[in-house]
């Protein structure tokens, strides 16, 4: 399976709102920690470690 590059998200714009909201109120730490989380939760859901490893690649070009 290929890392999907191309625009792919139903309303992204609520799905952007949503991760601020969840973030309201957390201290850095904890904002950290739950985007930690978050990580891990769905590249538990991903699945392949390849395009585990293509998305954490990609992230990190784009710093």
């Amino acid at each position: 399976m290929a890392l999907v590059t191309a625009p792919n998200l139903a309303e992204a714009d609520e799905v952007y709102a949503a991760l601020l909201k969840a973030h309201e109120g957390l201290s850095e730490a904890q904002s950290h920690a739950m985007n930690a989380q978050l990580v891990l939760i769905l590249a538990n859901h991903i699945g392949n470690r390849q395009v585990l490893e293509d998305a954490f690649a990609l992230a990190r070009k784009g710093l």
